[in-house]
Protein backbone atom coordinates (compact mmCIF):
# COMPACT_ATOMS: atom_id res chain seq x y z
CA UNK A 1 0.00 0.00 0.00
CA UNK A 2 1.57 3.13 -1.43
CA UNK A 3 0.30 5.98 0.91
CA UNK A 4 1.03 9.02 -1.65
CA UNK A 5 -1.51 10.59 -3.30
CA UNK A 6 -2.00 11.36 -6.93
CA UNK A 7 -5.04 13.82 -6.46
CA UNK A 8 -6.95 15.26 -3.70
CA UNK A 9 -10.50 16.90 -5.22
CA UNK A 10 -13.24 18.41 -2.78
CA UNK A 11 -17.17 18.17 -3.97
CA UNK A 12 -18.09 21.13 -1.96
CA UNK A 13 -22.16 20.53 -2.88
CA UNK A 14 -22.14 16.59 -2.13
CA UNK A 15 -19.50 17.02 0.65
CA UNK A 16 -16.92 14.53 -0.34
CA UNK A 17 -12.95 13.95 -0.69
CA UNK A 18 -11.83 12.03 -2.66
CA UNK A 19 -8.00 11.28 -2.85
CA UNK A 20 -6.84 9.19 -5.60
CA UNK A 21 -3.14 6.81 -4.04
CA UNK A 22 -0.40 6.39 -5.79
CA UNK A 23 -1.35 2.55 -5.89
CA UNK A 24 -4.37 2.93 -7.80
CA UNK A 25 -6.80 2.86 -4.63
CA UNK A 26 -9.26 5.97 -4.63
CA UNK A 27 -10.81 7.00 -1.02
CA UNK A 28 -13.72 8.64 -1.13
CA UNK A 29 -14.02 10.69 2.61
CA UNK A 30 -17.95 11.72 3.60
CA UNK A 31 -16.91 15.80 4.82
CA UNK A 32 -18.35 14.48 7.92
CA UNK A 33 -15.97 11.54 8.38
CA UNK A 34 -12.51 13.89 8.07
CA UNK A 35 -14.45 16.54 10.78
CA UNK A 36 -15.07 13.87 13.41
CA UNK A 37 -11.72 12.25 12.56
CA UNK A 38 -10.17 15.63 13.02
CA UNK A 39 -6.53 14.78 14.77
CA UNK A 40 -5.85 18.51 16.29
CA UNK A 41 -5.13 18.28 20.63
CA UNK A 42 -8.57 20.12 20.95
CA UNK A 43 -10.75 17.77 18.82
CA UNK A 44 -8.78 14.82 20.34
CA UNK A 45 -9.54 16.07 24.34
CA UNK A 46 -5.82 16.76 24.69
CA UNK A 47 -2.45 15.56 24.15
CA UNK A 48 -3.05 12.44 26.03
CA UNK A 49 -5.41 11.13 23.43
CA UNK A 50 -3.64 12.07 20.36
CA UNK A 51 -2.49 9.18 18.00
CA UNK A 52 -0.91 8.48 14.71
CA UNK A 53 -3.88 6.52 13.50
CA UNK A 54 -7.77 7.29 13.80
CA UNK A 55 -9.96 5.94 16.53
CA UNK A 56 -11.21 2.57 15.38
CA UNK A 57 -14.91 3.61 16.33
CA UNK A 58 -14.62 6.81 14.36
CA UNK A 59 -16.84 5.67 11.10
CA UNK A 60 -19.71 5.12 13.98
CA UNK A 61 -19.61 8.43 14.95
CA UNK A 62 -22.39 10.92 13.26
CA UNK A 63 -22.31 14.44 12.85
CA UNK A 64 -24.96 16.61 11.73
CA UNK A 65 -24.32 19.28 8.07
CA UNK A 66 -23.60 22.41 9.83
CA UNK A 67 -20.60 25.09 8.71
CA UNK A 68 -18.19 22.64 11.47
CA UNK A 69 -18.54 20.21 8.24
CA UNK A 70 -18.34 22.32 5.62
CA UNK A 71 -14.91 22.30 4.22
CA UNK A 72 -13.26 25.18 2.78
CA UNK A 73 -9.84 24.35 1.75
CA UNK A 74 -7.37 21.99 1.69
CA UNK A 75 -4.10 23.12 2.16
CA UNK A 76 -0.42 20.74 1.85
CA UNK A 77 2.07 20.60 4.52
CA UNK A 78 4.90 19.75 3.01
CA UNK A 79 4.74 16.39 1.22
CA UNK A 80 3.44 14.46 4.32
CA UNK A 81 0.05 15.91 4.86
CA UNK A 82 -3.11 18.49 4.19
CA UNK A 83 -4.81 20.38 6.62
CA UNK A 84 -8.47 21.49 5.83
CA UNK A 85 -9.94 24.74 6.72
CA UNK A 86 -13.51 24.30 8.04
CA UNK A 87 -16.37 26.34 7.35
CA UNK A 88 -16.68 27.13 11.28
CA UNK A 89 -13.21 28.30 10.97
CA UNK A 90 -11.63 24.95 12.46
CA UNK A 91 -8.49 24.47 10.64
CA UNK A 92 -5.69 23.38 12.88
CA UNK A 93 -5.91 19.45 12.24
CA UNK A 94 -2.92 17.50 10.01
CA UNK A 95 -4.06 15.20 8.41
CA UNK A 96 -0.78 13.15 7.51
CA UNK A 97 -0.86 10.37 4.16
CA UNK A 98 -0.80 7.41 6.61
CA UNK A 99 -3.74 8.92 8.83
CA UNK A 100 -5.97 9.69 5.96
CA UNK A 101 -5.40 5.63 4.38
CA UNK A 102 -6.60 4.12 7.60
CA UNK A 103 -9.44 6.69 7.94
CA UNK A 104 -10.42 5.48 4.29
CA UNK A 105 -14.49 4.44 4.63
CA UNK A 106 -14.14 1.74 1.92
CA UNK A 107 -15.45 -1.85 2.87
CA UNK A 108 -11.88 -3.47 2.16
CA UNK A 109 -9.72 -1.15 3.75
CA UNK A 110 -12.15 -1.26 6.58
CA UNK A 111 -11.89 -5.37 6.34
CA UNK A 112 -7.70 -4.86 6.24
CA UNK A 113 -7.72 -2.95 9.25
CA UNK A 114 -9.96 -5.24 11.45
CA UNK A 115 -7.33 -7.98 9.90
CA UNK A 116 -4.50 -6.09 10.95
CA UNK A 117 -6.01 -4.54 14.17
Amino acid sequence: MDTKPTSITADKIKGLVTILWKDGHSSAYPATLLRAACPCVTCRGGHENMRSTPDPEIHSYSLDDSPMTHVQTIEAIGSYAVTIGWEDGHHNGIYSWPYLRALCPCQACQEQLRHDG
